[in-house]
């Protein structure tokens, strides 16, 4: 099914912004179930509003839309239709749920790309993925992907988001509108959201609030409640684009050939030309002093700079293996945030690519 941006507001004055509105789930898909509404009707409402207030608003934003009625898109359409509309956002809308019909859990929270942090979020991950289940052909259209499984979501550790900063912030700015609108605020937050991963462009999730909560789920099915969340996702875009965080305006991009990395402790290894897998532990504003507090304890360590920042890392091999044990067993009760990165002859590469050539090598041996 081709959907075309028919759905965008026609100007006469060409868009220089456009802005793709994703309403979760659909047709066959009825996504989370409450006592009398049901999510894809919830986020279809939603997010029909935000966009035609956009469109009343904002004569220079083009809004598409990856459904605009019930009906089912796969995951992985959803990122293609705001690839191919060359977007400068993403916006997702999903209801949350979880298994207990007499919880009180109400909240609005927004996430955008990466590894969860809490059992929590990769719950949250799990339930919005699980759609892929239903589409014909998932296994090959998401590389064996298990929505199901804690270990499939070991790749959105390596997923270094050019857009992370911009996405951020604008999961900020919507939370901060839900709070202006006396929503219990949950926060923001990063899982393994596969509707993300696929994007090019600042992308976000929004959870409007809990369908399994009995008077959440009588405001997200009111017209009220449905115009005040919408109106917080306008306000929201609005200081987005006022604050000039198009595509990469305002942010810092990542050089594509970051400065050698430099280690004051030992050599790097010296490789035919294979990735080099190390553990990012800290950044900091300035090269600290051998045996700092800061580095807990982990030694050797080397360093970097990338965009006027002081990299640190911790261990190094072409066993990409080794590294994520190392990790385990040495770095993530020091540093919970910490994550594998890859060089190729002291050069920052892309972490995907080291894994699949990491894999390569290992079938060849």
């Amino acid at each position: 099914m081709v959907f075309h941006p028919a759905n965008a507001r026609a100007s006469e004055k060409k868009a220089s912004f456009t802005v793709v509105i994703d309403a979760g789930h659909g047709g066959h898909d009825p996504g989370a179930i409450g006592r009398k509404g049901r999510e894809k009707n919830i986020n279809l409402n939603v997010a029909l509003k935000v966009g035609k207030l956009i469109q009343t608003n904002c004569p220079d934003t083009r809004v598409v839309y990856t459904r605009s009625k019930d009906v089912f898109v796969p995951l992985h359409r959803r990122a293609e239709i705001a690839n191919n509309a060359k977007a400068d956002l993403f916006i997702s809308i999903h209801t949350n749920s979880i298994a207990s019909r007499s919880s009180n859990v109400s909240g609005t929270e927004t996430y955008t790309l990466g590894l969860h942090r809490t059992q929590e979020n990769l719950e949250v991950a799990k339930k919005e993925n699980s759609v892929i289940l239903i589409e014909d052909d998932y296994t090959q259209q998401y590389a064996g992907f298990n929505p199901n499984s804690s270990e499939s979501y070991i790749i959105f550790e390596f997923l270094q988001d050019k857009n992370m900063a911009q996405s951020i912030r604008f999961a900020q700015m919507v939370q901060k509108q839900f709070r202006k609108e006396r929503r219990p605020d949950k926060g923001v937050h990063q899982a393994g959201f596969l509707v993300l991963r696929e994007t090019s462009m600042p992308s976000v999730l929004i959870e409007l609030g809990y369908i399994t909560n009995a008077e959440e789920e009588r405001f997200l099915l009111s017209e009220h409640g449905a115009s005040t969340l919408a109106r917080s996702i306008y306000n929201a875009f609005i200081s987005y684009k006022k604050s000039g965080l198009k595509g990469n305006a305002g942010i810092q991009s990542v050089p594509q050939k970051p400065a050698k990395p430099e280690n004051p402790v030992k050599e790097p290894i010296q490789t035919a030309s294979r990735p080099v897998f190390k553990i990012q532990i800290l950044t900091s504003s300035k090269v600290l002093p051998k045996g700092s507090k800061q580095l807990k304890g982990l030694s050797p360590v080397s360093y970097y700079r990338e965009k006027g920042l002081i990299k640190y890392t911790y261990g190094e091999d072409t066993d990409y293996n080794k590294i994520r044990r190392l990790k385990r067993e040495k770095v993530d009760r020091k540093f919970a945030d910490a994550f594998i990165i890859a060089f190729r002859d002291g050069e920052k590469m892309d972490i995907r690519q080291a894994i699949k050539e990491f894999k390569q090598n290992s079938k060849q041996k």
